[in-house]
């Protein structure tokens, strides 16, 4: 059964990797166009009149946000775009009738997440990377938190997807929660150029840490120590993993 399971996993992973990819023009082309623009119109802007780190430059500081935003944004919006179109459509049934485990589905639509929000990222380096090379002091590090913040943010897309019901729902998760999220954590600014109390609300917010330790892989320096954004990431991970997987094992708005 576990072999079976095992296959019924790849079968589903690569179903919703050709899913995305079939539509390419959309989920990947398109927001790497929108992180362009954000950093011509930002960097243009910005690049005399803001300093980060000493060596670094506005533009290149924004560089690895940018990235580190396209993953985290388009992890979620794969699974929960997935899992949602599957239910409104009623094609949601041809996998409940499978004996694939909830482990499965987890490992399938968490792994196809991570595909597109690396991929997406990829791409987003590719063609930034034009306007200031950021270099890659630690690159094992700027791997490591992409990894797993694609992997936390799938796996909050499932949560989404499986609490939704109609698409202005998700709508308004992503809109009201993971944007918000995502532009607080730092992605445009150090949280050391902000007044005291807003950056103890960054402090709280995990999307930062995913963010800064992203941006230490490649400086070098970040607003806090890698190391406590990784266990704060990793704990995260952990936690809504397994929120994930309870709600899956239950069929939670799965079977009516």
């Amino acid at each position: 059964m576990s072999r079976v399971s095992l296959a019924g996993a790849r079968t589903l992973f690569y179903k919703e990797v050709l899913r995305f990819w079939k539509v390419s023009f959309q989920t990947v082309a398109a927001p790497v166009l929108t992180a362009v623009l954000y950093l011509m119109i930002f960097g243009h802007v910005l690049e005399d009149h803001v300093k980060v780190y000493d060596s670094v430059g506005y533009t290149a500081f924004l560089i690895p946000g940018l990235v580190m935003m396209s993953v985290l944004q388009n992890a979620f919006a794969n699974s929960s775009s997935s899992l949602i179109q599957s239910k409104i459509t009623g094609n949601l049934v041809l996998l409940l009738v499978t004996p694939l485990s909830h482990r499965a589905w987890f490992l399938a639509y968490v792994g196809a997440s991570m595909v597109r929000g690396l991929v997406v990222g990829s791409g987003v380096l590719a063609v930034t990377v034009w306007f200031a090379p950021p270099g890659l002091a630690q690159p094992l590090w700027a791997l490591v938190f992409a990894l797993l913040g694609a992997a936390l943010m799938g796996s909050l897309g499932l949560i989404a997807g499986l609490w939704a019901e109609k698409f202005d729902q998700l709508a308004g998760f992503q809109n009201f929660i993971v944007m918000p999220m995502t532009f607080l954590a730092g992605v445009f600014y150090s949280i050391h150029s902000l007044p005291a109390v807003w950056q103890t609300v960054s402090h709280v917010n995990p999307f930062f840490y995913m963010i800064d330790g992203f941006r230490f892989g490649f400086f070098g320096v970040s607003d806090v120590s890698p190391w406590l954004s990784l266990a704060v990431v990793s704990g995260s991970l952990l936690v809504v993993s397994a929120a994930t997987l309870r709600l899956l094992a239950s069929g939670y708005k799965l079977r009516h």
